[in-house]
């Protein structure tokens, strides 16, 4: 993993290949220029940049590949959400894969679930638009 984008988008390489872009799987992390964006950029940062990580993709979305990212035998998706740097993504029913882990996060009060006040991105998105 050579770059960290935001809190839920990496640079993933792999010797004598392109780079691709990859979106953690089962995750939205807030926007870069939205409250806990920053942070949650350095917890990812901090968890997988230039470490030896293993990237089993599951689809694209746009541009995109989408994959689950292994470092060091932890699912890097889960340890955001456990942690409060992200959301499990969810479906039509108000579920998601890792709703088990940000209930914790949630009440143990880690990171934007600390203030009570943090705003899911995909609600960000719709009230402001995209970062510029």
């Amino acid at each position: 993993m050579t770059q960290v984008l935001d809190g839920d988008t990496v640079r993933f390489s792999v010797p004598g290949q392109p780079a691709v872009e990859v979106q953690l799987a089962h995750i939205d992390a807030p926007e870069i220029c939205q409250a806990w964006g920053a942070e949650a950029r350095r917890a990812l940062s901090d968890l997988a940049l230039n470490k030896p990580a293993t990237l089993r993709s599951t689809g694209r979305s746009g541009s995109s590949t989408v994959g689950l990212l292994t470092v060091e035998g932890s699912n890097i998706s889960q340890r955001l959400v456990e942690e409060g740097h992200a959301w499990s993504t969810r479906g039509r029913n108000g579920r998601g894969p890792l709703m088990k882990e940000e209930r914790l996060a949630q009440a143990l009060a880690r990171g934007l679930h600390s203030g009570g006040r943090a705003v899911m991105p995909a609600d960000f998105r719709r009230s402001h638009g995209p970062c510029p």
